[in-house]
């Protein structure tokens, strides 16, 4: 079930999509929020440095790793625009964080990048549940995943 603080939050990682975009960089942003509700931290995607791991869920699980606890970990939420990729997934189930919730879906990123005739990933799609298990997953969210589809075209219209 999506509530409205969790709507509050994937905006939010759709603004620091939009903040990565805008530096020439893929769109995606990610936000850790604790079991009471606070941002704990917030990323976008640092890729255009040459680094392609450089993903901000990634960071938020190195960020998490030096800051929390595995208590504090396991009751805190990580919000993205875009499902996690099986890199960032294994690092959120590596160090224990909770529950993922996300705007648009891999499979959605992959017809959306076929439909502009980009060429996929070497990485295999593969859904979060299919990396890690034990973890609540919640999306995509129709009505937000329009908006990052957007924010794609714009990056790959460049």
């Amino acid at each position: 079930m999506i509530s409205d603080s969790d709507l509050k939050h994937l905006q939010r990682c759709i603004e620091l999509a939009k903040a990565a975009l805008e530096i020439g960089d893929e769109p995606f942003g990610s936000v850790l929020v604790s079991a009471n509700g606070s941002v704990l931290a917030e990323d976008h995607n640092h890729v255009a440095s040459g680094d392609p791991t450089q993903h901000p869920e990634f960071a938020l699980a190195r960020w998490a790793a030096e800051n929390m606890t595995p208590e504090e970990r396991s009751e805190a939420t990580v919000y993205t625009s875009g499902e996690h990729c099986p890199m960032c997934a294994a690092a959120h189930g590596w160090v224990g964080l909770g529950r993922i919730v996300y705007a648009s879906s891999s499979e959605q990123l992959v017809q959306w990048l076929d439909e502009i005739g980009v060429t996929g990933s070497r990485v295999r799609n593969l859904p979060i549940q299919d990396v890690i298990r034990d973890t609540t997953i919640d999306g995509p969210i129709p009505e937000l995943a329009e908006q990052v589809r957007q924010l794609h075209r714009q990056f790959y219209a460049r």
